[in-house]
Order: structure tokens, then sequence, then C-alpha cells
């Protein structure tokens, strides 16, 4: 079996053993005779799966009971017009714009309400987080919006904004279960899995259940988007994507399995600390963000020569080193080290940039 260390920044590189699991019931689920892809959403077997996988992710994340686990599809960037479909009772929302994807949100918002951009660090291609302890929150404003973890641009939220009292909604796609977090901070997390949880096609959202209407305050909500609707059918209103879900939950049985959150964390601080190190140290590969803000998912680095980042990323990739391009947006590379990637992968990829840049320095 050939198997190349994936770097890929989503969909991204899941654990070996949770294929080969997966790969064993394809055929023939626990008994059922069938795969999980062909079974019925209402059937018996497949309540059982999304049930265990709500417990679990409740009991990784401690989830409070008044917390709903809906698993969505539309990607998290559906969520960018649901969650001001659903919040915006005042009709005002204040967001801090970090990257790409928060300032896609920002501007979905803007479809529906009063939307302030209330801090950005977009003056310095977003390669820092900008000071969030006393930020002009607007008395009006029905949450306050952050993306946690900034996947195209490697910076990350090492302390939440204060939002003096305000709703915090994070979009947490590329940090989801890296690392333990305080649920009850938030008013509602989510994420697409596909980065570190699971195959593309699901959204985990985290919702406190007063932020749940009865009838949403934008008018003329599509049903689907409504979160009530969602949580009242405990995400079976229509067909899930059920195969991804039952993927999800063998991911959530993993990381039990490799000791839980608090083992995630230092797992994924172990492998960062060792790329960091060598970038830190090297003369021609360089990081991009500034030390405080770095990411421990999304490390990207360039040489400062295009044609230079272009030779490496062919060389790595011969070398069985895939998808370390950097994002079209920023150009450079960037090696995404989600929890399912070994420790090896990072220590190798550093041994062949070491060997790089003896050549080409």
């Amino acid at each position: 079996m050939h198997r190349v260390y994936n770097f890929s920044a989503g969909p991204a590189v899941l654990p070996e053993e949770v294929l080969q699991e997966a790969a064993d019931e394809m055929l023939d689920y626990r008994g059922t005779g069938m795969s999980v892809m062909e079974m019925s959403h209402r059937s018996a077997a497949f309540d059982e799966i999304i049930k265990t996988a709500e417990q679990d992710l409740r009991d990784l994340m401690k989830i409070p009971d008044n917390y709903k686990v809906l698993f969505l599809q539309g990607g998290a960037s559906q969520q960018f017009a649901a969650i001001p479909m659903n919040l915006m009772k005042n009709g005002v929302a204040d967001y801090i714009v970090t990257g790409q994807w928060a300032k896609k949100a920002y501007q979905e918002a803007q479809k529906y309400g009063t939307v302030n951009k209330i801090a950005s660090s977009e003056d310095k291609t977003f390669s820092y987080i900008p000071d969030c302890s006393d930020l002009p929150i607007d008395d009006n404003a029905d949450y306050v919006y952050i993306c946690e973890n900034n996947t195209i641009y490697g910076t990350k939220f090492q302390a939440l904004p204060n939002t003096k009292g305000k709703t915090l909604v994070a979009d947490v796609s590329s940090c989801f279960l890296s690392e333990p977090i305080d649920v009850t901070k938030y008013g509602v997390i989510y994420g697409g899995v596909q980065k570190n949880i699971g195959p593309a096609g699901v959204v985990i959202a985290i919702i406190r259940e007063d932020l749940i209407s009865e009838t949403p305050p934008v008018e003329n909500t599509p049903t689907m988007l409504a979160w009530k609707t969602q949580a009242d059918a405990k995400s079976l209103y229509n067909t899930p994507p059920c195969y991804g879900i039952y993927i999800c939950g063998k991911v959530f049985k993993w990381i039990q399995k490799m000791g839980g959150l608090e083992a995630m964390q230092k797992h994924n601080q172990e492998k960062a600390k060792i790329l960091y190190d060598y970038l830190d140290e090297s003369k021609l590969f360089q990081g991009t963000v500034r030390k405080e803000d770095r990411s421990l998912m999304n490390v990207p680095f360039v040489t400062g020569d295009k044609d230079l980042d272009a030779k490496f990323v062919k060389e790595a990739t011969a070398a069985g080193f895939v998808n370390l391009k950097g994002h079209r947006t920023v150009g450079g590379m960037r090696a995404s080290i989600y929890n399912a990637m070994p420790i090896e992968g990072v220590q190798k990829l550093v041994e062949f940039m070491k060997k790089f840049e003896s050549e080409n320095a």
C-alpha cells in the first residue's frame, strides 16, 4: 500500500485506522448486510450511529446540556447566511476580520442587517491577530463573530476577544477538536469537518439553546437554514450526510483512544514545534505569521522567490509530501498538520526541507 504524507488544508488527512475500519465495514456494517452508504437514515442502525457520535462529541468537548449539537450540510459557508438569519434580532452584528473566510462571512451578513467590522488584520495580509481586549462593541450587536483559526494565513486566536457580554460566534473549521476549549464561552461554535474530523459534506454546529428562535428574526429564512428546524428534528429533518457522520463518529472514538483533547493538544504542539523551530533557524525558508499568533494546524512559509517556491513544491510532491502549495491568494507553501498527521510526517518534511535548503541556498 502506498500512502503519501498529505499536507492538504482540506479535505485533509484522516487517521489510517479509521479508514481501515471503514473499509472493513464497507460492504457489511455490523451484520446489517449493507454499507452505511446504503442505509436509511431512519433505520435503527443509523439511529445508533448518529446518537453515539453526538454523545462522544459531547464527552470530548464537555458540551453542557443546554447546547444543541447539529449535524448539517452546506459547508461552513452556508452558515455565513444562517448565522445572521437566526441571530439578528436587533439587526446588528460585529465582525472581527482576520482572514478570507471571516471576510466572506462579514460580507454575507451584510445582506441581513448592519454589520460592523470592529477589528481587522487585512493591513498586513492577515499575518497577525489584532488586539481584541477592548473592542468598540456595538450596544445593539446581537453577536460578535470570529474565525478562530485562519486556514489560509496560519493565524490563531490564542485568547478569545472581549465581547463585553455579547454572544460569541466562532467558525472553528480548521481547529475543531485540536485542543480543549470551554464551550460556555461561546454562543455558537461551528465548522466544516473536512479538515480535522471527517470527509467533506458535514458541518457540525454547537448552539446554546436560548439562541434557537421559534421563528428566526430574519423574514423568509429558508426552512432548512432555521436552526430550530434542525434542532427539533435532531439533525434528521431531511436525509443528512449519513456516511460522513459515520466517519466523524469513528474519528471521535479515535480521539478518545488517543487520550482526548488534552492529548491531541500535546500531540499538535509537538508537531508544530518541530516545523516552527526549523523555520526560525532556516536561512532559506521563513514563516509568514507573527510568532505569538501562530496556528498549530496550518503553517505557511516562503522562500522569498516564487520560482524557488514552485521548485520546492514540485520536488516535495515527487518525494511524497503532497498538497504543500499555498492558497492561490497568498502563494508560497503551507503545511496543514491536523490531528491525523503523524509526528513522523512533520519530521520527514523537515528533513526534506533541510536537504532542499542545502542544495538551493
